[in-house]
């Protein structure tokens, strides 16, 4: 069964979906379309930086959503008719629902826009830090994070060799002395706007309650899995509640990837910038392949051996119609961390 995964904060880039938007009209229509929805030009940042703007986290959110789908409204057609599962990394498991048509991609980039600006107002409100831990068992991160006086947390569990942790300044720094003191092979700290995925992000998440209960959001047509639990989630309601509680909550990626392979997931396909999730699916099983598709060299590449195969529709992808593929949709590694 195919699992397609898509990425989440850090793995933006200054001209990221630049080809994407020259190469395919489908993909032209999903980057205008979020320009239009969000009234400035997010592509232009996209394209052209700077870097520190496209960095901070309401325009990075958005960004990496909308190459995502970008990217998705291309290679959609020739999945059509499969079977496939999701999952995203934090900001990513908005991609995966707009994929499985939980809601459309243009309510998707309004909520991760408005998501990035809560959490960086709960970042100033609630000032916090967070730090990716490499070469070090989970049990002994949670035991010194539990015996750091303050607040830090386990943020991201991303793979065996890599969990990253989330908290007020001084808890992090202190955790991170003692993690080098208890052989971790490095702590490095990240440079964002707030502790995610830890408890001091409870106002961005009471916000989000509300945002998201604003939104239409119909059952996912396919099994995404959450990030909070672990587990796939097909029920609107439950989506709902996952979402909010996503920012509260440890980002499960190793688990997930875990379940993923045990329930019949055999090839995998990183959808958006980057290849930070291929890199954890290989410290996770390194049998296992992963394609990248964040490139339109990479999709034409891939459409052409999925039509040489005889899989999936094949419109003349230079010549398309973009309205009819407009919008895929319904009726978020030390680096990946929002």
């Amino acid at each position: 069964m195919k699992a397609l995964l898509f990425p989440g904060q850090g793995s933006q880039f200054v001209g990221m979906a630049r080809d994407l938007h020259e190469r395919f009209p489908e993909a032209r229509h999903v980057l205008d379309e979020a320009d239009r929805v969000l009234g400035f030009p997010l592509t232009r940042l996209m394209f052209e930086g700077p870097e520190d703007v496209l960095r901070e986290t309401h325009n990075a959110q958005p960004a990496i959503l909308a190459h995502s789908m970008a990217i998705w409204a291309v290679v959609r057609p020739v999945l059509r008719g499969a079977r496939w599962m999701a999952a995203g990394h934090s900001l990513g498991e908005y991609s995966a629902y707009a994929a499985a048509e939980t809601f459309t991609v243009t309510d998707a980039v309004r909520v991760v826009r408005r998501r990035g600006e809560l959490m960086h107002a709960a970042g100033v409100a609630r000032p916090g830090t967070m730090a990716a831990v490499l070469g070090c068992d989970l049990e002994v991160v949670e035991e010194v994070c539990g015996s750091t006086a303050g607040l830090v947390v386990p943020a991201n569990i991303n793979s065996p060799a890599q969990v990253v942790i989330s908290g007020e300044r001084e808890a992090v720094a202190a955790a991170s002395e003692a993690l080098r003191a208890r052989d971790a092979r490095k702590v490095v700290g990240l440079s964002v706007s707030g502790a995610f995925h830890s408890p001091l992000m409870s106002s961005a998440a009471e916000g989000l309650r509300e945002v998201l209960a604003g939104v239409g959001m119909a059952d996912a047509a396919s099994p995404v899995y959450a990030n909070a639990t672990a587990q796939p989630v097909l029920e609107a309601g439950v989506i709902r509640a996952s979402l909010a509680q996503q920012l509260l909550r440890p980002v499960l990626w190793d688990a997930t990837m875990r379940r993923m392979i045990g329930l019949g997931a055999t090839e995998f396909y990183e959808i958006g910038p980057g290849q930070i999730l291929k890199g954890l699916l290989r410290s996770i099983d390194r049998n296992l392949p992963c394609r990248t598709l964040g490139t339109a060299e990479e999709v034409q590449t891939f459409l052409e051996e999925q039509w040489a195969g005889g899989e999936g529709d094949s419109p003349t992808v230079r010549g398309a119609d973009p309205e009819s593929t407009a919008l895929p949709g319904g009726q978020e590694h030390g680096e990946l961390r929002g």
